[in-house]
Order: C-alpha cells, then structure tokens, then sequence
C-alpha cells in the first residue's frame, strides 16, 4: 500500500469523524429542546413537605386575605405563610438571645416575646405604610411620558395601555398587564380604569384615571397634557426625595432612641447579677410602664415631626 492510499484513508477517517461529531452534537441539542417543550408541557410535579403543603394551604384559605393585602401594600414580597413563619423564628431566636444570653427570667422571657412580636408586626406596617402606591406613584411620570408619546405618533390610549404594560417594571406594569389583558377580552375602557381605580388610592393616580377619562370623553390634547402631568408629577417626586433625605437622621434616630435603652439594661442585666430584680416590685413595675410608655411616645413624636406632606 503506497503513502499516497494511506494519506486518502486517513483524510476520510477525519471526515468521516467529524461527521459524525457533527451529527452527535445536532442530535444532542434536538434532544434538549425536545426536553425543554417536553417539560413546559408537562411539568414535573415536586414532592413537597408537610410544611409546606400546610403553608399553601393556609395561603389559598380566606384567613391570609387580609394578611396578604397588608404585605402588598407595604410592598412586602412575602407569602402570609412565609411571614408567619418569620415570625415563628423570631420568637425563638428572642428565647435563645433574652434567656441564655441576656439571663431573663424565663417567665419574664414568654411574658415579653408575645409583646415584641405584637410590636414588630405593627411597626413593621406602620413604617411600610403605603409603600406599594409610593412605588406606584413614583412611575406614574414615565407611565404619562410613554402615554403621551404614543399619542403623539398616532396611538389609541388602548394601545398605549398594553405598551405601556409591556414597558414598565413592577408594580405599575403589573397592573397596566391587568387592565390591557381586560381591554383584549372585551371589557370597555371606562370600567377597567374605574376598577384600577379602586385598587390604589392615592391623590395622584386618583388624577391620572380622572385625566383619562375626561379626555376620553371631551377629546382634546392628550398629548400636551399627559406631557404637563409628567413634569408635575416629576416634579413632586423631586420634592419627596428631598424630604426624604432631609429628615432621614431624624427617623433614623427615632428607632435608635427607643432600642438604646432597652439594649442598655439588657446589657447591665448580663453584667450584674439580678439587675433587673427590683422591676418585679410594685415602684419596679410603675417605673417600667412609664419607661416603656416615653419609649413608645417618643418614637411616635419624632415620627410625627419627620412627617412632612406635599
């Protein structure tokens, strides 16, 4: 066998390789979409645990309704499971850190968990207050900017709606997702905003859907209007954040000066033995509720100061 026949053998074996190498990888990527689709069309239901069977179920009943619009509105992305099981650990991290770390009487410790979780659910929605309609709100500028320039170049305030749900994040695009998909099913423009409406309360949204509306039924400028609402509307936002930032060391220390002196004593209760003794007697127990009382004062005062409308 000459050079020459080996050299033509051993070039087709090449060939012949990576053919097949070609194919093998073709195959492979095939088999991959086909998997893909395959699980998109049916999904592998996961074996779960008790718990959290239990906590989906608790989600779905009509008891965690009124706990999940609380999480929403404090724009809170948590299940009402989820948050309750939060604070299931927290409690047991307050028996662990009050009991064998700060040396608290044990029926002082069950006496006070109940009272902190009561206090850090309440205050964690107080501070959160309305946070969802402040997101909301703070694209409601770009939402009238993105209307006004579809109405510029020739869209239906329908159209603009489902661009403007494709467009904007969370949680204004969700919404705007939800009324587009109504106005695909036939629902009219009116009903549909009026049942957005009733979803967000606040004074500026409140003014958009009033816009909306009446430009719908009078006609006239959109554009030039939806354009003044955007400059207004940034315009407050500008404002709000200055606000913000002015009193942010005020706020901040209206939470520092409650927990420094209950730190305090937790600290000298760990030091000195039976520090907190003296609190079980009667003046020990007026002493406390006064303390806890100009705790709790304090904390609304200072937030009540920091609290500046616009």
């Amino acid at each position: 066998m000459t050079e020459l026949t080996v050299s033509i053998l051993y070039s087709i074996a090449v060939l012949l390789l990576l053919w097949g190498l070609y194919f093998l990888l073709g195959y492979r990527n095939k088999k991959r979409e086909w998997k893909q689709k395959v699980g998109e069309w049916y999904p592998e239901q996961k074996r779960k645990s008790a718990i959290s069977v239990f906590g989906d179920r608790f989600d779905e009943s009509k008891a965690a309704i009124p706990l999940s619009n609380k999480l929403k509105a404090a724009n809170i992305h948590l299940l009402p499971s989820e948050y309750l099981g939060i604070h299931v650990l927290g409690g047991l991290m307050l028996v662990v850190f009050l009991f064998y770390i700060f040396k608290l009487p044990l029926n002082l410790v069950l006496i006070l968990i109940p009272v902190v979780l009561f206090l850090s659910h309440y205050l964690l929605f107080l501070l959160r207050k309305n946070k969802y309609e402040e997101r909301f709100n703070a694209q409601l500028a770009d939402i009238c900017r993105l209307l006004g320039n579809g109405a510029r170049s020739g869209l239906t305030i329908n159209q603009g709606i489902d661009m403007v749900a494709r467009e904007v994040d969370a949680p204004a695009g969700e919404e705007f997702k939800r009324i587009s998909n109504e106005l695909k099913l036939g629902v009219a423009l009116e009903p549909a905003l009026r049942s957005m409406q009733k979803r967000n309360n606040s004074r500026e949204f409140q003014l958009f859907i009033a816009t909306l509306l009446i430009q719908k039924k009078t006609g006239g400028n959109l554009a030039a209007t939806l354009e003044s609402m955007s400059n207004t509307l940034e315009d407050r936002k500008l404002l709000n954040q200055t606000i913000k930032t002015m009193t942010s060391e005020q706020r901040y220390i209206s939470i520092l000066v409650p927990a420094m002196p209950i730190f305090i004593v937790l600290m000298m209760n760990n030091i000195i033995d039976g520090f907190t003794d003296s609190l079980r007697t009667i003046p020990g127990m007026i002493i406390l509720v006064l303390f806890l009382g100009g705790i709790v004062l304090s904390f609304f005062l200072i937030r009540k100061i920091t609290n500046i409308k616009v």
